[in-house]
């Protein structure tokens, strides 16, 4: 399969999934013939609305129909409970991973905050992923080995533009707005770091390093960890774009591992002083909970 065909149905589909979920942030009706009633129910990990179901079934269906011989797999939040068994992973060299509105508590409060993950995973690994973010007329895409670029709906690109902030008293932190423990606050409270700003979606906060609106993210949970489908696509993007997003032990992320937690605390940064940063991270976090692994 060429690049070039495979971004071109990248963009028709992440586009079509900007104006369905504008259409539901509005009141209007959805195109593509989805029902314009915005209903939530609760999946028990969080709500879930007609719109994340309408942009999932847009995404996957555009993919199957696009490339109707692909050997890939596809791996959504939305049809996970009936793919994934506990402890196995998929069989699947390719897969593709999609978080189809990452951070919908953000997108029902209508703070704009929220974004579309897709990433394709090989080996364990990401090689591609893009993170559509509507509200700013956003489509972040990045590739292994080509780079990660800002596209408008015309195409139009944008480099990515890390700020050089290198001190870490300078260093801007984006945090989560929804999901805080008590670990986390501790940490955040002994980190001697610059501003720090609250963010919805991961890839509504990745893209704020990328902007160089801020520097560092930090994950820190357990139970309640990010899954694979809210990291994937904004990890290769960061990585793409000459960042780091690790653990803080410095090991890398690994999806599809027949556990869907990205659990521990993983840092993703511009990666001017990802190393200090780590080191510092873990050394406070052997302080606050010695038997919490990172």
């Amino acid at each position: 399969m060429k690049l070039d065909e495979l971004l071109m149905c990248l963009r028709h589909l992440s586009w079509g999934a900007a104006d369905i979920l504008m259409a539901y942030a509005r009141g209007l009706k959805p195109p593509h013939g989805f029902s314009q009633e915005l209903k939530v129910d609760d999946s028990g990990d969080g709500p879930v609305s007609a719109a994340d179901l309408a942009v999932n079934s847009w995404l996957l269906d555009g993919l199957n129909s696009h490339f109707p011989f692909s050997s890939w797999t596809l791996l959504s939040e939305e049809s996970a409970k009936g793919q994934l068994k506990d402890g196995l992973p998929l069989e699947a060299d390719w897969l593709w991973i999609l978080d189809p509105l990452d951070g919908t508590k953000d997108f029902l409060s209508g703070n704009g905050e929220y974004a579309v993950h897709l990433a394709l995973v090989h080996c364990h690994r990401p090689v591609l992923g893009v993170v559509l973010i509507p509200e700013n007329e956003e489509l972040w895409i990045g590739v292994l080995g080509r780079g990660a670029w800002c596209e408008k709906r015309n195409q139009h690109r944008k480099s990515p533009l890390f700020s050089r902030r290198s001190n870490l008293s300078e260093l801007i932190l984006a945090v989560s707005r929804n999901h805080r423990d008590q670990r986390l606050e501790l940490l955040l409270k002994q980190l001697p770091l610059g501003d720090s700003k609250a963010i919805g979606s991961v890839g509504c906060k990745v893209a704020t390093i990328l902007r160089g609106e801020t520097d560092i993210y930090i994950s820190l949970s357990g139970e309640t960890a990010p899954k694979d489908w809210d990291i994937a696509a904004p990890e290769i993007l960061l990585k793409a774009a000459g960042g780091e997003f690790t653990h803080a032990d410095g090991t890398e992320l690994r999806y599809n591992t027949g556990d869907i937690r990205q659990a521990g605390c993983l840092i993703a940064s511009h990666g001017i002083k990802h190393p200090q940063v780590c080191e510092m991270v873990a050394q406070e976090i052997r302080l606050i909970d010695p038997d919490f692994r990172v």
